[in-house]
């Protein structure tokens, strides 16, 4: 496992060199040139600045060692040189951060498209929450790295402009302090080694832990229900307690960083005070030049021992780079092989043709499927869990990828279409309905933004005569609160098909749901899919009767395979797999079901 080891990585994480990443993030601040030029003359300005302070206090010993007295002028010019100091900084930073936080911005907005551009199968297989870290907890990391490293920028710079002044007062001092360089360098590149791996997995760590918090928070009503805050909680303490062995694993490798780089600065701060000193007792070198080393070495060294004491956050940077890098980079499975508008108007005609898919284990779902569905046709798809109905419908709606074969939209084969073109033609109701927080009509008007509230109400008083609306406590105007908590799962999936029917689709995809609702709703739901369904070339995964029976055909999978079809008394007097499903699941929906029911129960309290 390692001294590291625990958490693995994402199976889109990629692992970029570091000149990789620093070239790409160049790609986005080549966008402020200006700005950056004008921050590199204020960096210099600043460095110039905080090399002129022991240069001046060295000429002011220099004075007095001559019989001079300079001490108010060298007061006075270190009054001038900080109130400079101070001012150059604070112009520098703010135009820093300003141009830091756009940057950042951008980079964000490149990762939320990245993420929501990915494909369903890729939600499959990688949490949500993980990828939420990296767009927000990565790409503030970074931000705070581009600052410290605008920092150390100015120390190299100050480093430098120290170091042509050094030369030219002693050359054999400044090769001293030169010489334990390597030193320096080669301890900095092993930290480099070990901040790397600490930093990424500490990135992971907080990816998991944020992960688990966001599911736990989602589920909560769950939770509750059955009594398991302290079976949530337990795992958030276990994840929680791997964060925290890691990041103290991560907190020993930079802790360890700043004492073994003091420990170099000070054996070579030593060498430099007791040669210097031995040059000025034999004449070689004035007092002031010593003097001027002994207080540059400070200035000399903080550049290597800062950019040192922070490498793990620069690693850091560089780890949340990567991992922002590697959610923009991940590949779609789903791929176009041209980009043609969906037909208009589009007939809704869909071809299955020797269609073979798989998801990326496992055996195939479909296996040489074949299937026609006419423009206008309401297909219903029945079949026990496994069958292959959702598969289907996500075939047709582009979310997953086929193997073999060929799926055709009025002829057109659908890898062809331009996907958002092609998926403005289709209506979505998944099994469980998805409302965002708002009003109930600004849910309806989600697929078409520029509807107006007159043809909403329209639509929404056509079921029933709107009296669904009177369950609602301010109508269209009622808050359905988040993931739509506010509304019965009637309610919601209402709400959901009519949002479809404003919408208007060529073909319509219905995931029914299997919660239980009462008869009023059911009631306005079948009004409303009836609308659909005279509009439209309809998918419907069936688990109600009265969808079923409301179908044009009925398609009985099993395995991945058509195994009968026809309408629901062909496949009854059939007597076939339907009619078993039927017996099994349907039956009891049905009303002569429930009135069989009703007078066997009225019997039995009679005799009794």
């Amino acid at each position: 496992m390692g001294m590291f080891g625990g958490i693995a990585a994402d199976k889109y994480d990629r692992q970029y060199d570091d000149g990789y990443l620093l070239n790409r993030l160049w790609r986005y601040m080549k966008a402020y040139r200006r700005q950056l030029a004008i921050i590199v003359g204020l960096v210099f300005i600043f460095s110039l600045i905080g090399a002129l302070i022991p240069v001046t206090i060295a000429r002011g010993v220099a004075a007095l060692e001559q019989g001079g007295n300079a001490v108010w002028a060298v007061v006075l010019a270190l009054f001038a040189i900080a109130i400079t100091d101070f001012s150059v900084y604070y112009v520098r930073r703010r135009l820093t951060s300003r141009v830091i936080g756009d940057l950042i911005s951008v980079l964000r907005k490149d990762a939320f498209k990245a993420a929501i551009a990915r494909d369903l199968s890729f939600y499959d297989e990688n949490k949500s929450g993980k990828v939420v870290s990296r767009i927000t907890n990565d790409s503030q990391e970074l931000a705070q790295v581009l600052l410290i490293g605008s920092d150390i920028l100015t120390q190299m710079g100050e480093f430098l402009i120290l170091l042509v002044i050094l030369v030219g007062y002693e050359w054999r001092l400044t090769l001293l302090l030169l010489g334990m360089t390597p030193i320096v360098v080669g301890t900095m590149l092993i930290f480099r080694h070990l901040a790397r791996i600490a930093t990424r997995q500490g990135s992971r760590a907080m990816a998991l832990v944020n992960d688990n918090i966001q599911e736990s928070v989602t589920g909560i009503s769950v939770a509750k229900n059955f009594r398991r805050e302290a079976m949530i909680y337990d795992e958030f303490t276990e994840i929680n307690n791997k964060s925290y062995k890691i990041n103290l694993r991560r907190g020993f490798v930079f802790a360890t960083v700043f004492p073994v780089q003091n420990f170099l600065a000070g054996f070579a701060i030593a060498t430099l005070v007791y040669l210097g000193a031995s040059f000025v007792i034999g004449g070689t070198i004035t007092a002031a030049s010593w003097f001027l080393f002994v207080q540059s070495q400070d200035r000399f060294w903080f550049p290597f021992i800062n950019l040192s004491a922070f490498w793990g956050q620069l690693q850091g940077g560089l780890s949340a780079l990567e991992r922002i890098f590697a959610l923009i980079d991940a590949e779609n499975v789903v791929v176009q092989t041209d980009h043609q508008p969906a037909p208009e108007p589009m007939t809704g005609k869909i071809e299955f043709d020797h269609v073979v898919f798989r998801y990326k284990t496992g055996d195939p779902i479909l296996r040489d499927f074949n299937l026609t569905i006419h423009p206008g046709e309401s297909i219903a798809f029945v079949g026990h869990t496994g069958a292959g109905k959702s598969t289907i419908a996500r075939l047709i709606a582009r979310f997953y990828e086929f193997q073999e074969g060929e799926i055709r939209i009025d002829g057109v084969d659908i890898r062809a279409f331009d996907l958002d073109s092609y998926r403005g033609k289709l209506g979505i109701v998944p099994q469980q309905p998805f409302l965002f927080n708002g009003t109930v009509m600004e849910n309806i008007r989600y697929a078409r933004p520029d509807v107006s509230d007159e043809e909403i109400e329209a639509i929404a008083n056509s079921i029933g005569g709107g009296e669904w609306l009177e369950t609602l406590p301010d109508g269209l105007n009622s808050e359905v609160g988040e993931r739509g908590a506010r509304l019965s799962m009637g309610q919601r999936q209402l709400v959901s098909l009519l949002r479809v029917l404003v919408q208007k689709p060529a073909i319509f995809i219905l995931d029914e749901a299997t919660a239980s609702i009462d008869p009023f709703t059911e009631m306005q739901i079948q009004e409303a899919l009836d609308l659909i369904l005279k509009r439209s070339t309809s998918i419907l995964i069936a688990h109600r009767l009265s969808t079923v029976r409301s179908a044009d055909r009925i398609i009985v999978l099993k395995e991945g395979e058509i195994i009968e079809q026809g309408n629901h008394d062909q496949l009854m007097t059939a007597g076939g797999h339907y009619a078993e499903l039927y017996n099994t699941y349907f039956r009891h929906q049905s009303l002569s079901y429930i009135e069989n029911a009703r007078s066997m129960l009225v019997t039995q309290q009679i005799s009794d």
